[in-house]
């Protein structure tokens, strides 16, 4: 099944050919560590974390490479304010960074650089960019000259007479051009600075790129990715360091996901309008996030609310619902029919779905109707079984298939599903004491009681009679009164 993904670059659908296959590298801009990640940062994270899975399981041998970049003005500033050293800062959200992408199940980078660690390479590039041309020494600074480079804009498809008419640019007394950025900066009173050929200084941010995809994935890579934001100037800026040092493509495949908004506008810091990873997770389990994420085309624009995390907990609660059904149903009497259950042949005809879906420039959400679709099946079968109070062997059978394919998929492709047991924590409780043949004190038959009112409170009702009915058997009655569940010993 070939794999088709949309080239930012282009601007179409492209067949995806890597250029030394199955190997397969990827680098994707990190985040700058002065505060902690929000939902922005970690739809982009999902997205690219999910891509790298899919492509894994397609059997591609991916070498991926996200950065940090601790040092910034950004973080700089925030040292000042908290009268520390810039690195106590950047170490520090490092850490909050890592807690973060273990709870939402982005699974680390194969390689993780940081800019203070690459200042060697860095200067290394600007020095080749000088020797070129394409760059000039002024006052302590460098800066990249736009207009020795004439593919600047390729990538936003923005000429240079238009920037030149207001778009982002950096004025200075000392560049040739408003349009030319900062290879190297100069240094200030107070801030960390680097020994370099120019005087004391540190990077400008659109180098640390190129110089630790050069030393970690090459001269030209497979895929370069990032949010949409970063297409001008950042990216912009990276193809035209790169390209002009090397003469070669820098990536052959562009990828940006959508932004994320609220109300409309667009979630940053600058705004104040963002929420961070850590609140989103302190009230909802990380599967919700990424279902969130994955429901909405990547390179579409997702509109966060706690109105929609509802939702997205609803159609979760739904998934979780049809595979622990298998349970249950393994609890009903069995009997044998002829033939082979239809079921079979769809959760075939769902993986192919899948993947066709995936295939297709990423189309998770395609990929979840399937998935969802499958789900209604297994409620099919099991509203008839209950409904009969037995059910057959082939059915049985066939749920079972499904819902291995659904756990297998969504968990090695999606990152869903990593913590899911079949059996709920409760139902394990109340099966151990059974085995064990163990009576039950008054302090646990208390909170079984109080665990099985919070689960009907949430309508759950399979896990509130399998508490009732393992309790029965353990000699214990339940009896529900306006007064609240009691219980006595038969």
């Amino acid at each position: 099944m070939s794999i088709r993904i949309y080239n930012t670059l282009t601007g179409k659908v492209e067949e995806f050919v890597p250029i030394d296959p199955p190997k397969v590298s990827i680098y994707t801009c990190g985040v700058t560590v002065y505060d902690d990640s929000h939902v922005g940062h970690g739809r982009s994270l999902i997205v690219f974390d999910v891509l790298r899975r899919f492509l894994e399981h397609m059997g591609y041998r991916v070498r991926f490479v996200r950065n940090f970049t601790d040092v910034d003005d950004k973080i700089i500033n925030r040292a000042l304010q908290e009268c520390m050293d810039f690195m106590t800062i950047a170490n520090r959200y490092i850490a909050s960074y890592y807690r973060d992408m273990e709870k939402i199940r982005v699974k680390p980078a194969d390689v993780e650089p940081r800019v203070t660690e690459h200042i060697k390479e860095i200067i290394e590039v600007i020095q080749g960019l000088i020797q070129k041309g394409y760059a000039y020494e002024s006052g302590g600074d460098v800066y990249f000259s736009v207009s020795a480079f004439p593919e600047y804009g390729k990538l936003s498809k923005r000429n240079i007479e238009e920037l030149e008419a207001g778009a982002r640019v950096e004025p200075s007394e000392k560049k040739r051009n408003p349009l030319d950025f900062a290879l190297w900066k100069s240094a200030k009173a107070g801030e960390p600075a680097w020994d370099s050929p120019w005087g004391p200084g540190r990077p400008g941010w659109h180098t640390e790129c190129v110089a630790m995809i050069f030393k970690h994935l090459g001269e030209t890579i497979d895929i370069h990715g990032g949010g949409l934001d970063l297409v001008f100037p950042h990216h912009e800026n990276e193809i035209a360091q790169a390209e002009a040092l090397t003469g070669k493509p820098f990536a052959r495949y562009w990828v940006h996901n959508g932004l994320v908004t609220v109300g409309g506008q667009k979630m940053s810091k600058s705004l104040g309008n963002y929420i961070t990873l850590k609140e989103v997770y302190s009230k909802y389990h990380p599967d919700i996030l990424r279902l969130l994420v994955l429901f909405t085309h990547y390179r579409s624009p997702l509109d966060f609310s706690w109105e929609k995390m509802e939702e997205t907990k609803r159609a979760y609660e739904r998934l979780i619902d049809a595979l622990e059904g298998l349970e249950l149903l393994k609890k009903l009497p069995t009997y044998e029919e002829r033939g082979t259950h239809p079921l079979f042949e769809k959760v075939k005809e769902a993986e192919e779905e899948f993947f066709r879906a995936l295939s297709d420039d990423f189309n998770t959400p395609q990929a979840l109707a399937v998935v969802y679709g499958l789900v209604s099946e297994l409620n099919k079968v099991r509203n008839k079984a209950f409904s009969e109070g037995r059910i057959s062997l082939q059915e049985l059978q066939a749920y079972e298939f499904a819902v291995n394919s659904l756990i297998k998929n969504l968990r090695g492709v999606f990152g869903l599903l990593e913590d899911y047991k079949p059996e709920c924590e409760v139902e394990r409780v109340v099966q151990r004491e059974l085995e064990a043949g163990q009576v039950l004190d008054e302090g646990l038959l208390n909170l079984l009681v109080e665990v099985r009112n919070l689960v009907r409170k949430e309508k759950l009702y399979h896990i509130s009679d399998l508490i009732r009915d393992k309790l029965k058997e353990l000699g214990i009655v339940l009896e529900d009164t306006p007064a609240g569940t009691k219980w006595k010993r038969q």
